[in-house]
């Protein structure tokens, strides 16, 4: 009789673990994604200019992003169960803050401070899963956790609206306090504590670099669409980002306790996961921002009518991104992850063929086939990336992942919003050249403006307004299918068909397989 396998700690209560872990991260996820559908109410209520509104939205994605690496580190030096706790303590502070908060000022100042509380939570939540799951189950752990991060974006908004139907906007804050109350106490008495058993000593310099160098290049791909691509303050801002990521990558490979290790890049798994993870978000969050408004203003639709609409989303990702373990384990990540993208761009093609016209099962279409793409393309690429990374360092891996995800789907909104303006600003410019310069201009500043003006003519020039704006989204749709190609061809040719085939140098041993009951 072989003798007993020894387990990881938290083995025996891993799958209410993961429980915990995924109510976590939903709420990190949702709060990227709710504000978007009170945006119009905190307009009239707080008198919120057009640019406060954006920036009480980017701010927390702006911090976010930037503090990923360094606090996912610190969860690995000190304790993740620690990082978690911490967490949500600070979620839970601001959240009380931002529902009485009075001024556009205040609600900025406070979705920051929540971003960094979010970037203490998300990588925490991963690298204990990667922990406390054996081997042989962290595949379908990750499935599971990775399904629950793509449905939060589309809860989010349907929560908000609910919610702004029947209460005031600092509901959608207040809301969250329940959620990190169960989460906090359940974590309390369930969360093993895990931490890297090397004890490596932190890297500050490292951590001022990535801070400062994804940072600005967040908010240089925030601004772009306002100031101008090719403006200098924009120019500027990227070079600036490309010389403080630089440094960054030159300083960790020379550091002797580097939080990055440049190393893990050699692994063909990391970066082809990586990078279609960040890919996959490009294009994700870039179909939420361009279908949520021909929705709204193609189709009329109001703002919870809308997320509503893709709401069968989450539900696709919820059920299937579990079942992406077993596929990839029996056809190889390679087929499952470049298979997924071909079928997340089968249902963009969809898309790219709805009018003003088109039903909602059409939609409906695209949306499923989308999000079942989605779903078997996240969990093994998330998968690929952990695999790659010693346990000890399943906290900076794990920001690594959420950082492609962030950076990803800011690019995208950025990107396939400014090919959707500039579609609708040429078609508009057509439309309204009869009208004085002062209005034309308005009505081609957006599609709400377009409208606006329209509204006061004849019914086939509005008709027309809503074709303008549609083919701008087609041709955003278009410019994202186009890039999932190039992704799946670069997943066929790079990605491994085994998580971890060619792995990074361990720094700490990894558990042995064990025989649990699945559940």
């Amino acid at each position: 009789m072989v003798g007993a396998v020894a387990h990881p700690p938290g083995y025996d209560r891993r799958w209410r673990v993961l429980a915990v872990a995924c109510l976590s991260l939903v709420l990190v996820v949702a709060s990227v994604s709710s504000l978007n559908v009170a945006l119009p109410t905190l307009a009239r209520d707080l008198d919120a200019s057009g640019r406060e509104l954006q920036w009480i939205v980017d701010a927390y994605a702006l911090v976010f992003a930037g503090l990923l690496l360094p606090f996912g580190a610190l969860g690995d030096r000190y304790g993740r169960k620690g990082a978690l706790q911490v967490g949500l303590g600070l979620f839970a502070l601001c959240s009380v803050a931002l529902t009485f908060a009075g001024t556009p000022l205040q609600l900025i100042a406070f979705r920051g401070i929540m971003g960094a509380a979010a970037a203490l939570i998300m990588p925490a939540t991963l690298s204990i899963i990667t922990n406390v799951f054996p081997a042989e189950e962290r595949a379908r752990a990750i499935a599971i956790w990775a399904g629950f991060a793509g449905a939060g974006g589309a809860i989010g908004p349907v929560v908000s609206g609910l919610l702004l139907e029947r209460f005031w906007w600092g509901s959608i804050f207040f809301i969250n306090l329940p959620i990190i109350a169960v989460a906090l106490v359940a974590g309390a008495l369930i969360m093993p504590t895990s931490k890297d058993t090397d004890e490596q000593p932190l890297d500050p310099v490292g951590a001022v670099l990535s801070i400062s160098g994804l940072g600005l290049l967040l908010y240089a791909i925030i601004e772009a669409p306002e100031l101008g691509w090719l403006s200098t303050a924009t120019l500027a801002g990227f070079a600036g980002a490309v010389v403080l990521l630089a440094g960054f990558v030159m300083w960790e490979r020379r550091t002797a306790s580097p939080m990055l290790p440049m190393r893990f890049f050699r692994d063909r798994g990391f970066t082809a996961g990586s990078v279609t993870i960040s890919l996959v978000f490009f294009a994700m969050f870039g179909m939420f921002f361009t279908i949520t408004q021909y929705l709204q203003f193609v189709l009329g639709y109001s703002a919870l009518e809308a997320a509503f609409s893709l709401l069968p989303a989450s539900v696709v990702l919820v059920l299937l991104a579990p079942r992406s373990a077993v596929l990839a384990e029996r056809y190889g990540s390679r087929r499952v992850v470049g298979g997924g993208l071909l079928l997340v761009v089968a249902g963009f093609l969809v898309l790219a063929t709805l009018t003003r016209d088109s039903g909602y099962l059409q939609l409906l279409a695209g949306v499923v086939l989308i999000a079942a793409g989605m779903a078997n393309t996240m969990p093994p690429s998330t998968t690929a990336i952990m695999a790659a990374m010693p346990l000890g360092k399943a906290g900076v891996g794990s920001a690594v992942n959420d950082t492609t995800r962030e950076l990803g789907g800011a690019v995208g909104i950025a990107v396939l919003g400014s090919v959707l303006n500039s579609v609708y600003r040429s078609r508009a410019a057509d439309l309204f050249r009869d009208l004085p310069s002062e209005v034309a201009d308005r009505a081609q500043e957006s599609i709400a403006a377009g409208i606006a003006v329209a509204g006061g003519g004849p019914e086939a020039l509005l008709d027309d307004v809503r074709d303008a704006f549609n083919d701008g989204i087609r041709a955003a749709i278009l410019v994202a299918a186009a890039i999932l190609v190039l992704a799946a061809v670069f997943v066929f040719r790079f990605m491994p068909d085994r998580p971890g085939a060619s792995p990074g140098p361990a720094s700490s041993p990894r558990p042995g397989p064990s025989h649990g009951d699945g559940g």
